[in-house]
């Protein structure tokens, strides 16, 4: 009886944990500044908190055939949810906004969701090293303290 009392606090404090979540945002449409919108639309309602953007950048495409610029930006929110639930989210919120599968094929970005990091723990270290990244990273802890 002890034990599993114990299993159902240490279950349920741990799913209250908030996790501060940092994701990149991406879109090479001409209509990239409506799909970074709904992006933050949605992602604010994934945040448990307030969610915080950084300015929306326009890059030149890495490691992309297709030369359409992309238009780029940072989010910064929190949540209790698990990590795979926010990736299940994010997938959810592309397709939400169009994304089809082949489009990247044909040099189409709708939008794009990347998890770059949750409670420290980076999960795309090549996107670190993109300046966009670490200049809207940097704008989202200035504008968090």
């Amino acid at each position: 009886m002890i034990a599993e009392s114990l299993t159902f606090w240490c279950t349920f404090a741990g799913a209250m944990v908030k996790h501060i979540i940092y994701i990149g945002i991406g879109s090479n449409l001409s209509s990239a500044e409506e799909m970074l919108a709904l992006a933050r639309r949605y992602l604010m309602e994934l945040s448990e908190d307030e969610a915080l953007f950084s300015t929306p950048i326009t890059t030149e495409p890495i490691d992309f055939p297709w030369p359409a610029p992309f238009l780029n930006q940072v989010a910064r929110i929190t949540t209790t949810r698990a990590v795979d639930d926010v990736k299940v989210s994010l997938k959810r919120i592309e397709r939400q906004a169009g994304r089809r599968r082949g489009d990247k094929q044909q040099g189409i970005v709708c939008l794009d969701l990347d998890l770059l990091a949750v409670d420290g723990v980076v999960f795309r270290p090549s996107d670190w090293q993109r300046s966009y990244i670490r200049k809207g990273v940097e704008e989202l802890e200035q504008q968090g303290r």
